[in-house]
């Protein structure tokens, strides 16, 4: 190529970058992106839910063992997070697993803990007087908590659970370290075979990332919007 970008490299690739080998074998590029992120993320709400109910225990030993636990993965990179999970976690288990099983785990220990406090704001946004009255009518704290609260918490935190998303779909390409095929790491890939086309391949998984994130981003203004609406009828 004597000048200019050349973008057949991405026109002879792109079924690669978008899905890897698969069906011939494993998922990669666009399509392993989302499945991490996705699994992670459902992962994550189970793990965030859990510590954020502990972080607002009355019981004060609860409430700071969850509460030192979320501060001190929350200062955590998630690069030596991703690391401990690929050389610690086979370890403790006994035997290997798939480089994309401890990128979940390592993408989910790391999330669960903003999304703790994400779950955190979203009930202590409940105005008090509910808890009261739910518990004034015969309801346990718990019940209280579970049926009253939580529901309209929940719906509050949507947005915030769509903006995390956005964020774990970038983060997911940190996996490439570790040789997991997501869409950093085929893109890499491919520019160590051609080697005279970089400018042009992370060009195009630059536009993928942010398309990815600006869909989901307008989603969760979206959603802002709409839940904002319902509250005003």
């Amino acid at each position: 190529m004597t000048g200019g970008l050349d973008f057949n490299v991405i026109r002879d690739n792109l079924l690669y970058f978008f899905i890897g080998r698969y069906p011939h074998g494993p998922l990669g590029g666009v399509g392993l992106t989302f499945y991490l992120a996705v699994v992670s993320l459902v992962l994550s709400f189970i793990g965030g839910l859990i510590l954020g109910l502990l972080s607002i225990s009355h019981n004060r030993v609860v409430k700071w063992v969850s509460l030192t636990f979320i501060n001190a993965v929350r200062g955590m990179p998630l690069l030596m997070v991703i690391f401990w999970m690929y050389f610690l976690w086979p370890g403790l288990m006994g035997r290997p697993m798939p480089e994309s099983q401890t990128v979940i785990l390592a993408l989910t220990f790391f999330t669960s803990a903003y999304m703790s406090q994400i779950v955190r704001a979203g009930i202590e946004g409940i105005p008090k007087g509910q808890t009261e009255a739910a518990i004034s009518t015969g309801l346990a704290p718990w019940q209280a908590m579970f049926y009253i609260v939580l529901p309209q918490g929940l719906r509050n935190m949507i947005p915030s659970f769509v903006n995390q998303f956005v964020s774990m779909i970038k983060d997911t390409s940190l996996a490439f370290i570790v040789g997991v095929d997501e869409l950093t790491h085929i893109a890499t890939q491919v520019n160590n075979r051609t080697l005279v086309f970089p400018t042009e391949i992370f060009l195009f998984i630059a536009v993928v990332y942010f398309i990815l994130c600006y869909a989901f981003t307008e989603l969760s203004r979206w959603m802002e919007k709409r839940l904002a609406w319902r509250k005003a009828i």
